[in-house]
């Protein structure tokens, strides 16, 4: 962190390009050439802070190359593969831009809204997000599963997430700081970007396909971001894990009263059938809530450690 400290001593650059990589050597060239073209329109001081997610393939010998040849480029490698959100935190600590664009390298959003996102932030704004009126080039089952998840969390919390808005956003460097004060470990950025409030502007675009390479998020991948973001965002699990505790309750408490009845007045009672059925639904249920309350005290177990977030192998690149 000793280069960290080094160079938030230097002069800010107006502008700071945060993207995280992972095994995009295919897309990497054309993200760089755009982006460089959209700051050479710019004008202004300004840099690129890429960081390699552990990737296996030659996406840390491109970003190399690349910071050898413009001294704006900054090359960041991880001791390993932390995800893409923890990646992004890397990244972020490292850039010095007194405006923070966050940006995907492959190319779904595209780098040329950025004069736009700066024009509204010139009119006031602390954040400028990036909203999606379509998404080419994905299929209708994760179109659907994630319209469906920003309309859940955003019933389940009491920050306003913006529906159909990824992490592809300009911010200031006030919102920046306040976002990496944050000591939480598993990050949901657009989550916690909404929490810290401030003028929050919309820009509507349209996402385009990916230019090269495949989706670093499959079915799992979603699965457990979202679990991710909702843990971090709500207890209303948990709260609905007691609603669930006392109806069971009430349910095991009417076997119980009809098995009574059943005694007094002689009557043959089903027997296994009825019996098999209340354990059933009651040890399912209890399971089920046991696996909640286990996933929030995992997260505070992990934070508990208080282990370094990343870990940082490699800074290539920049002023001289």
């Amino acid at each position: 962190m000793l280069w960290v400290a080094a160079m938030s001593e230097l002069a800010r650059p107006a502008l700071s390009v945060v993207a995280p990589c992972y095994n995009e050597q295919e897309v990497l060239p054309e993200f760089l050439r755009r982006v460089g073209t959209v700051l050479d329109a710019a004008g202004g001081t300004a840099e690129v802070v890429l960081v390699d997610d552990g990737s296996r393939d030659g996406t840390w010998d491109v970003m190399t190359a690349a910071a050898a040849a413009d001294p704006r480029i900054v090359a960041v490698r991880l001791m390993r593969n932390h995800g893409h959100q923890l990646a992004l935190t890397a990244g972020l600590s490292v850039c010095r831009g007194e405006r923070i664009l966050i940006i995907d390298a492959d190319l779904q959003d595209p780098p040329e809204l950025l004069p736009d996102m700066m024009a509204l932030m010139n009119q006031g704004a602390d954040v400028v997000y990036g909203q999606r009126r379509q998404r080419d080039g994905e299929s209708l089952f994760k179109r659907a599963t994630a319209s469906g998840f920003y309309r859940l969390i955003n019933r389940l919390t009491d920050v306003d997430i913006p529906a159909d808005a990824g992490d592809f956003r300009l911010v200031t460097r006030r919102v920046l700081d306040l976002l990496l004060a944050m000591p939480e470990r598993h990050r949901f950025f657009r989550g916690m970007v909404a929490w810290i409030g401030g003028r929050q502007v919309p820009l509507h675009y349209d996402r385009h396909a990916r230019v090269a390479g495949e989706s670093k998020y499959p079915l799992s991948k979603m699965i457990r971001f979202a679990a991710d973001a909702i843990t971090a965002f709500s207890v209303v699990p948990l709260m609905a894990s007691m609603t669930i505790g006392w109806v069971m309750a009430a349910v095991g408490f009417g076997f119980f009263l009809y098995s009574i009845i059943g005694w007094l007045m002689d009557a043959n009672l089903p027997g296994w059938t009825s019996i098999m059925a209340a354990l059933g639904l009651l040890g399912g249920m209890q399971f089920l809530m046991l696996g909640i309350i286990g996933a929030y005290l995992g997260r505070l177990y992990d934070q508990s450690k208080q282990r370094p977030l990343f870990m940082i192998r490699d800074i290539v690149g920049g002023p001289k």
